[in-house]
C-alpha cells in the first residue's frame, strides 16, 4: 500500500542548519545586487548633468523608469514562478536585469538611459516576490519571518553599497562604473543559484514529472529520510490545483486580505517615497547644512535596518501584529517632521524614528503575505503585492514633484504622509484578525496531517537514523 508524505510537515520539522543557510545565502545576495541596481541610478545623476548637460527636472522621469519596468516584473515573473519554478524564474530575473544594466554602460542619450533603465526594472521589479516566495516555502513555520526578513535585509544594504561603489571609484572610472558592477554582479549570483540554490520542495510535490528533482532536493533537507518508490507526496496544509485562475486570489478569506495587502503595499511604499526623498529638500529649505541634510538618509536606512532586526522575532511569534503598530507610531514620526522650528537633534531623531517604522513595516508586509497563499499561487499572489507596492513608489514621487511645482510648502508633503499612514493603519488593522484566521486554517490542516506523516516518515525511514 502506497504511504504519503507531508512535504510542508517535513519543512516544518527541520532545524535551521546548512541547507537553510544555502537558502538565505543565495537569497541574500540577490537581494543584494537588486537593491544595489535598482539604486544605481541615484548615484550617477550629478555626472549626467555635467556630461550630457540635461536640465535637473529631466531626471525626474529617468528615476521613474526603472519603478515604472518594476510594475510589470513581479506578474510576469510570478507567472513563470508559478509554472516552470522558483528556482528558474530567480536565475532568469537576475540575468535578465544583470545584462540590461550591463547595458547601460554604453547609453548616450537620456532615453536610451530611460528605456534601459524601464527594462532592467522589470527584472528587479521580477526577482523580488520570487526570491521571497522561495524563501517562505523552505523555512520551518517557527522562523518563516526570520528567514524571510534576514534575506530580503539584503536589498537595503545593496542600496548603501552603492553609495560606497561611487564615493571609491566614480571619480576616476566615471559613471560607468556603477553599471559595470551593477550587470556583472547578477550575472555572477545568477551562475551561483544555478549550482547551489534548490528549487521549491512545495512546487515540485505538485509536478509528478520532477519526481527525481524533487528527491534529490529532499535529500539535501532530510539526509536521513528515506523513501519509498509507491510514496505519494502531498501537501495537506494548503489547498492546491493543478491550474491556476486570476480569481484564486479572492476565494475565501483571501477575498479580503488580497486587497488589504494591496493597500497596504501602496500606502508603505508611497509614504517611503515621500520620506525618503523629500527629507533632505526639507531640511535644506529649513537652513540646515547641505551635508547634515544629507546625512538625514543615511539615518533613515540606518533606522529602518535597526527595525528590521527588532521585529523579527515578533513577526514569527505574533504574526502580523506588529505591522499596525509600526502603522501606528509612523503616522506622528512623519508628520512632526515636517514642523517648523524643531531643533535638529530632535528632527533627525525623528527621522531615525520613521525609517524604523517604515522600512520595518514594508519587510513585515512581506514576510507575512507570502505566508497566506497555497503554493500553486504563491508567486503570483505575492507578486501582486509587489506590483501595487510599486505603484505606491511611482506615485509617491511624481506627487511630490507635483504639489512642489504648485509652490505647495514642502512641510505639507509630510502632513499628507502622515495622514495616509493612517489609511495604512486601518487596513492593517482590518487585516490582522483575518491573517490570523487564515493562518490558524492553514495550521490545522497541518497538524491534521502530522500524524499521518510521522507514521509515513518512520515506515520510510533508514534503520539507525
Amino acid at each position: 500500500m502506497a504511504t504519503s508524505m507531508d512535504i510542508a510537515a517535513i519543512i516544518d520539522r527541520q532545524k535551521f542548519g546548512s541547507f537553510h543557510l544555502t537558502v538565505v545565502g543565495v537569497s541574500f545576495l540577490l537581494m543584494l545586487v537588486d537593491g544595489y541596481d535598482n539604486i544605481s541610478i541615484a548615484y550617477i545623476a550629478p555626472l549626467l548633468i555635467q556630461e550630457w548637460g540635461v536640465d535637473k527636472s529631466a531626471l525626474g522621469p529617468l528615476f521613474s523608469a526603472g519603478l515604472l519596468g518594476g510594475l510589470f516584473g513581479p506578474p510576469l515573473f510570478g507567472y513563470l514562478g508559478d509554472r516552470y519554478g522558483r528556482k528558474t524564474s530567480v536565475i532568469l530575473g537576475a540575468f535578465f536585469f544583470g545584462l540590461f544594466t550591463l547595458a547601460q554602460v554604453w547609453a548616450n542619450s537620456l532615453g536610451s538611459m530611460m528605456a534601459l533603465r524601464f527594462i532592467a526594472g522589470i527584472g528587479i521589479g521580477g526577482v523580488l516576490p520570487i526570491t521571497i516566495a522561495l524563501n517562505t516555502e523552505f523555512a520551518p513555520r517557527r522562523i518563516r519571518g526570520s528567514m524571510t526578513m534576514l534575506s530580503f535585509v539584503g536589498v537595503a544594504l545593496g542600496g548603501a553599497l552603492g553609495g560606497l561603489v561611487s564615493s571609491l571609484f566614480m571619480k576616476t572610472h566615471g559613471w560607468q562604473i556603477i553599471f559595470w558592477s551593477g550587470g556583472i554582479a547578477p550575472l555572477l549570483v545568477g551562475l551561483l543559484a544555478l549550482f547551489v540554490f534548490p528549487e521549491s520542495l512545495k512546487f515540485l510535490s505538485l509536478k509528478p514529472a520532477r519526481r527525481a528533482e524533487l528527491l534529490r532536493v529532499l535529500a539535501r533537507l532530510a539526509p536521513g529520510l528515506s523513501v519509498a518508490d509507491d510514496t505519494r507526496f502531498v501537501l495537506s496544509d494548503e489547498a492546491n490545483r493543478a491550474k491556476f485562475a486570476f480569481k484564486d486570489l479572492f476565494e475565501g478569506r483571501l477575498a479580503w486580505i488580497t486587497p488589504l495587502f494591496w493597500i497596504a503595499n501602496v500606502i508603505s511604499l508611497l509614504v517611503f517615497f515621500f520620506v525618503n526623498q523629500w527629507t533632505p529638500v526639507l531640511l535644506a529649505s529649513a537652513g540646515f547644512p547641505v551635508e547634515r541634510a544629507a546625512l538625514s538618509t543615511t539615518l533613515f536606512m540606518l533606522g529602518g535596518f535597526a527595525g528590521v532586526l527588532a521585529i523579527m522575532r515578533p513577526v514569527d511569534k505574533f504574526g502580523l501584529i506588529p505591522v499596525p503598530i509600526l502603522f501606528a507610531i509612523s503616522i506622528p514620526a512623519v508628520g512632526l517632521i515636517g514642523v517648523a522650528g524643531l531643533p535638529e537633534f530632535a528632527v533627525m531623531g525623528l527621522v531615525f524614528l520613521a525609517g524604523f517604522c517604515l522600512i520595518a513595516l514594508q519587510f513585515g508586509i512581506i514576510a507575512t503575505e507570502s505566508q497566506v497563499y497555497p503554493t500553486y499561487i504563491r508567486s503570483v499572489g505575492v507578486g501582486s503585492c509587489f506590483a501595487f507596492g510599486r505603484v505606491g513608489s511611482v506615485i509617491g514621487p511624481l506627487v511630490g514633484g507635483a504639489m512642489l511645482a504648485r509652490s505647495v510648502p514642502v512641510q505639507n508633503l509630510f502632513y499628507l504622509a502622515s495622514a495616509l499612514l493612517i489609511a495604512g493603519l486601518i487596513a492593517a488593522a482590518k487585516l490582522t484578525p483575518l491573517y490570523r484566521a487564515r493562518i490558524r486554517e492553514m495550521g490545522q490542516r497541518d497538524t491534521q496531517a502530522d500524524a499521518k506523516t510521522i507514521v509515513a516518515e518512520q515506515i520510510t525511514r533508514k534503520p539507525g537514523t
